[in-house]
């Protein structure tokens, strides 16, 4: 598969991730007697990555996440050339559902971004007041493992076409957990594409949504290149 084609795979599938995930928390989840609440936020992001996955995966991987891409090459499946391509044309898609998703919020007339707009934070930012260093602890932790379930379920020993099921309730497993830490990042083009929008301190937390999930992503893929101990297979060939 072509470069070219791989990045507008990525571009669309992290514009739908963002769209759906970020989307939901802030058109749906505190409706009075009808939010979706934190269940149905954090399912609404496993079921976007479960469908990208199974639209695009064939065609660049579906990583849709920085983080992802990172701990796929240091676990040695995709070459350093395509990274940094792979992360702008993420973080572009997550830019662009940002703009749309404002669009849409703006047509209610007690829409106001600065109050959130499904950003991330930590301290007096975060959802329950968890602090930086728990912030940090947490996404670190959380995207170390969805690595290491993206990374084991599309191994070769593992059972063909079924990843895109284990990654999407990987991920809403880690929403379960981590929202009230830190309304749930593992994504650095997730957190930028809402941040930019909320205008303010949502981008002056910004550093953390990249700093640690890169952390927790490129170990796993380290510590998966020595667990599993098998011959190298390209993400998209087990989709």
């Amino acid at each position: 598969m072509d470069i070219t084609r791989k990045l507008v795979a990525e571009f669309i599938g992290t514009f739908w991730l963002v769209l759906g995930g970020c989307g939901s928390a802030v058109l749906a989840a505190a409706l009075p007697d009808i939010g979706i609440g934190y269940a149905g936020v954090a399912l609404a992001f496993g079921l976007t990555v479960l469908t990208g996955a199974y639209a695009f995966g064939h065609i660049s991987g579906a990583h849709f996440n920085p983080a992802v891409t990172f701990g796929i090459y240091t676990a040695g499946r995709m070459p350093f050339s395509e990274v940094i391509p792979y992360w702008v044309a993420q973080v572009a898609g997550g830019i662009v559902a940002g703009a749309v998703l404002y669009s849409i919020a703006s047509g209610n007339a007690g829409f106001d971004a600065s109050a959130g707009f499904a950003s991330n934070g930590y301290a007096e930012h975060s959802p329950q007041g968890y602090t930086m260093e728990a912030a940090l602890i947490c996404e670190i932790v959380m995207t170390f493992m969805f690595l290491l379930v993206i990374l084991g379920s599309t191994s070769p020993r593992a059972p063909v076409g079924f990843a895109p099921l284990a990654i999407g309730l990987a991920l809403t497993l880690i929403h379960l957990i981590s929202i009230p830490v830190t309304n749930t990042s593992v994504n650095p083009a997730r957190s930028t594409g809402v941040a930019i929008f909320q205008g303010g301190w949502a981008i002056s937390q910004l550093w953390l949504f990249w700093v640690a999930p890169l952390i927790g992503g490129g170990v796993a893929g380290l510590v998966n290149r020595w667990l599993a101990n098998e011959p190298l297979v390209p993400l998209q060939s087990k989709m």
